[in-house]
């Protein structure tokens, strides 16, 4: 990356990690965007599993007296048979698969529910949120609201679900770093040296985004979630249709 381009980078990992502190995702959808125009699709996926993780790992930190460790070794059990499920096709991204399924999943906030009868607190549906969230992660590098609906019935405040959720992103990002092996080893020095670099701007965008958290009320935190990640799927799926279309 160039100077500019680097500068730029830190920005936007600060800003989305703060943005994923106060609703726990949309933060990472903007940041995947960024690293696809100048990474190819498996490579940004990659780096972006990086941030995400130290993001993650940083929130559930702050916010680890609130984490429901049963939910979240379920839900990461799922995705461990997801990734190998998708490992056995022998999956490969590209920008326009990966912007088509992102910006179809905002959809999800939208449907009434009354239509879910999903909990994450039941052992079935954790596994099956894992196995979906999980696949999605994985295919397209980002699971957006989709683990979302599996968290509307429980009994969880915002506290709660945003740290749990924290607590299931890093495994699931670790696992998509693991998938994505070959790109890993494939990133030069100098890219892994900008994303290390990278990491600490996460970290303090995350601690910045759970001091807002704190103030945000869980009617506020609802309503925001659902207009902010479907702003950003709508701009993902015009950019899908102009790929394939291209």
């Amino acid at each position: 990356m160039s100077i500019p381009l680097t500068i730029a980078f830190f920005v936007v990992v600060f800003f989305t990690a703060a943005l994923s502190g106060v609703f726990g995702m949309a933060g990472g959808l903007i940041l995947l965007w960024f690293l696809l125009l100048v990474l190819p699709a498996t490579s940004a996926i990659v780096v972006h599993g990086v941030i995400q993780l130290c993001s993650n790992a940083s929130r559930a930190w702050f916010s680890r007296r609130y984490i429901d460790w049963r939910i979240v070794s379920i839900i990461a059990s799922g995705g461990a048979v997801a990734a190998l499920l998708l490992a056995l096709v022998n999956y490969s991204p590209n920008t326009t698969i990966v912007s088509l399924l992102i910006g179809l999943m905002p959809i999800l906030v939208w449907i009434p529910k009354r239509w879910f009868h999903f909990d994450a607190s039941r052992p079935g549906h954790a596994f099956g949120c894992g196995l979906v969230a999980g696949g999605l992660t994985i295919a397209a590098g980002v699971s957006g609201p989709t683990i979302d609906i599996f968290f509307i019935r429980t009994q969880m405040d915002r506290r709660q679900i945003v740290a749990t959720k924290a607590a299931i992103q890093v495994i699931s990002h670790a696992i998509k770093i693991v998938f994505y092996v070959t790109a890993t080893l494939a990133l030069t020095s100098t890219q892994w040296g900008v994303v290390l670099l990278a990491i600490p701007f996460a970290i303090l965008g995350t601690r910045s985004g759970n001091a807002i958290l704190r103030r945000l009320t869980d009617a506020n935190f609802r309503y925001w979630t659902r207009w902010i990640v479907t702003v950003i799927g709508g701009f993902y799926f015009l950019q899908g249709l102009w790929l394939l279309l291209a």
